[in-house]
């Protein structure tokens, strides 16, 4: 919970020739990406502000403070943006934001240590928890619900996880 920023979108490419970019938003509301301007790349590069124009398949269509060609839009394609930590709304309880999760220790209901969290993916079915640990052939992909996970303890570090029979 410690870091200061959170990823909220990529870009995704140009759109059109005048420097509009598609850009993918990780927001449960998408549009919500503009309201966290300025963003910046992993490499600290800040863009801003961000007005989205609409949408295309898979994507939004915005103008980008910082790109104002075609080609600055190219090049910034697959770049990650990331927003302040303390501009992002505060989460209920049972809400998490994924780079909470990714590190966290995971065990099972009988407290025998499955791995960590390496990952967090969401393939349109609901979020799924990539589990790697020494005790493990292969990643271990956990359904994130509160059946599979009924505790989240960010203080302490750890989730518990009750998985599918035959999973493990």
């Amino acid at each position: 919970m410690s870091e200061e920023r959170i990823v909220v979108g990529a870009f995704a490419g140009a759109f059109g020739v005048r420097g509009e970019v598609r850009l993918k938003s990780f927001c449960a509301e998408a549009e919500d990406i503009a309201r966290y301007a300025p963003l910046s790349t992993e490499d600290g590069r800040e863009f801003g502000p961000v007005a989205v124009t609409g949408q295309t398949k898979g994507a939004l269509t915005a103008r980008i403070g910082g790109v104002r060609t075609k080609e600055e839009a190219d090049a910034l394609k697959g770049e990650a943006l990331y927003a302040p930590r303390a501009v992002l709304p505060s989460l209920p309880d049972d809400e998490f934001y994924h780079a909470d999760l990714i590190g966290l220790e995971v065990v099972d209901t009988s407290g025998t240590t499955l791995g960590r969290v390496r990952a967090v993916m969401d393939h349109g079915a609901g979020d799924l928890l990539e589990i790697e640990g020494p005790g493990l052939k292969q990643s271990l992909l956990l359904p994130f619900t509160r059946a599979a996970v009924p505790t989240v303890d960010l203080a302490a570090g750890r989730i518990v996880a009750d998985p599918p029979e035959g999973l493990v």
